[in-house]
């Protein structure tokens, strides 16, 4: 078992998790990834990732390589925080991967205006950069689905580009089922990462 291989290049995804299952230690693992290829992360979020966390992931990469993620804060207003990230993306040399972490409410719709300035991230971002957007899945009251989670706005997602992911728990403690757009894969989460 090795450090899972994501193998991504310009995608634009869209990553419905059940609550506190990895995925912002995902997107780190893509970032420590990016990072160890040469590339530079640009990571917005509400909060910024737990240092500890922070210091696993990127143990592998020296505090050069680890100076190439660059991290702002969704604070204040959001389309303000687009326009930002929008510039340094288009703006910084060599940058592979843009994470969004708990880009929009916790539950509920997705609001409207996300949604928009989400389009604007999509159409604006440099296809060669990989667009993670990381939130909270909900369970699917319907019943029509199985599994734990369904992505919430995932017919609006992608309808603006994104290919929806899901992740959530397997059936022991740190095993994670990744459904990447109907393609499952059964993963570990461990300290420095994600073993496929």
């Amino acid at each position: 078992m090795e450090r899972y291989d994501f193998g991504l290049a310009g995608e634009r995804i869209h990553l419905a998790i059940e609550g506190s299952t990895g995925g912002t230690s995902l997107g780190l693992h893509l970032a420590a990834d990016v990072i160890n290829s040469g590339q530079r992360v640009l990571w917005a979020s509400v909060e910024m990732p737990d240092p500890a966390r922070f210091s696993q992931l990127f143990q592998h990469l020296s505090l050069v390589e680890s100076s190439r993620f660059h991290a702002m804060n969704f604070g204040g207003r959001f389309d303000r925080a687009i326009d930002a990230l929008l510039e340094a993306a288009t703006s910084l040399p060599s940058v592979g991967l843009v994470v969004m972490d708990d880009w929009c409410p916790g539950s509920g719709r997705i609001p409207s205006d996300r949604l928009e300035h989400i389009q604007r991230v999509a159409d604006e971002c440099p296809e060669h950069i990989t667009v993670l957007l990381i939130s909270k899945g909900s369970v699917d009251a319907s019943g029509a689905s199985d599994d734990p989670i369904v992505a919430r706005g995932a017919e609006a997602m992608v309808g603006k580009g994104f290919t929806v992911w899901r992740m959530w728990r397997g059936k022991n403690g740190p095993q994670r089922v990744l459904d990447r757009a109907g393609d499952r894969v059964s993963l570990t989460i461990e300290d420095s990462g994600f073993i496929g």
